[in-house]
């Protein structure tokens, strides 16, 4: 073997992506030691997103910036990273579910911070802007970060304000000139892996606002007040953010990086994988290996493998998928039309999740130098 690429998700609850990845070497070295190892674990846009892509990508670093925190008044030190002129941002590093945990409220919370994360990015040189959209505590369409980088939002009285979730019907008009001015030439790409619309009984609130803290009745208000403010968008910007799949993301930020922003929503493997030149990347490649805590039927049509496999199958490149649990339900003969060589689970005997969870690194490392000693056997 000359070249491994090794592209994990996480093992929730058990081993994130990095430690997956690392894992995953160990076995792959056991076996081949001067087999070379590319190591790009994959990340969904959430909490975890930034170490990935410092990780992933050659002279990334740390940035750390002041930011407005979850809600107004408060101030957080978030970090993104930065490669020559791309920055990668969560947007869970101003206003993550875990930051307000104990006194959640999507009405006031608020995704100003995010925008100040872009404005500072920006500001130090960079052009092009990856943006996480998971693990949100927000519900405000992204009317705070459109505000951070110079939106104005006036009411029906013709007075400036800055609307939150739950005043978001208020804004009778707006005005994104100095937002549009400022990001010129910036490309703008939010990571996003759901396909849920604005509003609506699979929208962001009545979706995803009640494990934000929402009751039944805020849900139902918070949901009217993303229809309200999808009309004006529609009516001021031209723009019909209910049709765009992932408008929902992130308590409806989707919609607002679209609509506020000028951005675009992708697939975040598709992001990954084209951020880290993986196509590139598979020329020189002999086999690649991915990994999730459970390998099914969902598995199959999730963005992430399947991205993968996509790819690997064009470039006439094998597959490889380490898994915490292989379900009953998985097709192989379907894993194998999309581009999935082999499936491995990776725990040598049954057990409950508490019971395995504590021994999935060396379970892992186990299983991947089993399959590269199969694979040196036959010559390979």
């Amino acid at each position: 073997m000359k070249q491994i690429i090794i592209i994990p998700d996480s093992f929730k609850g058990t081993l994130d992506a990095p430690a997956v990845c690392e894992a995953m070497r160990r076995g792959v070295h056991a076996v081949w030691p001067d087999c070379r190892t590319v190591l790009l674990p994959i990340a969904d846009g959430g909490e975890g997103t930034v170490d990935c892509f410092l990780r992933a990508l050659p002279g990334a670093v740390p940035v750390r910036a002041e930011v407005t925190g979850p809600f107004d008044g408060e101030t957080v030190t978030a970090r993104y990273a930065r490669a020559g002129q791309t920055a990668v941002i969560e947007m869970a590093a101003a206003a993550s579910l875990p930051m307000v945990e104990g006194r959640e409220d999507p009405c006031r919370a608020t995704t100003r911070g995010v925008g100040e994360l872009i404005a500072h990015a920006t500001a130090h040189g960079a052009r092009r802007i990856i943006l996480g959209l998971g693990g949100s505590c927000t519900n405000d369409c992204g009317v705070g970060m459109a505000a951070a980088l110079g939106a104005r939002f006036y009411d029906r009285t013709g007075r400036p304000f800055l609307p939150r979730a739950d005043t978001l019907e208020q804004i009778a008009r707006l005005d994104c000139s100095a937002v549009r001015a400022r990001l010129a030439g910036i490309e703008i790409v939010a990571m996003c892996d759901i396909d849920n619309p604005l509003y609506g009984p699979q929208g962001a609130a009545y979706v995803f606002a009640p494990q934000k803290g929402a009751s039944p009745a805020v849900v139902t208000r918070l949901d009217e007040n993303l229809r309200a403010i999808a009309a004006l968008i529609r009516r001021e910007l031209g723009l019909d953010v209910q049709r765009l799949p992932g408008a929902g993301a992130a308590g409806g930020l989707g919609a607002g990086v679209a609509a506020f922003l000028g951005g675009r929503l992708q697939s975040g493997i598709d992001t990954v994988l084209d951020l880290t030149g993986f196509d590139r990347l598979l020329a020189g490649t002999d086999l690649v290996l991915t990994g999730e805590g459970r390998c099914d039927s969902q598995s199959l049509h999730g963005k992430a493998l399947a991205g993968i496999a996509r790819r690997t199958r064009a470039a006439g490149v094998p597959l490889a998928v380490f898994a915490g649990a292989v379900g009953d339900d998985l097709d192989r003969r379907r894993a194998a039309e999309l581009g999935v060589s082999a499936v491995f689970p990776i725990h040598p005997a049954p057990g409950t999740f508490a019971q395995v969870r504590g021994e999935s690194a060396p379970h892992l490392t186990a299983a991947v130098a089993n399959a590269m000693g199969l694979l040196r056997a036959v010559g390979l």
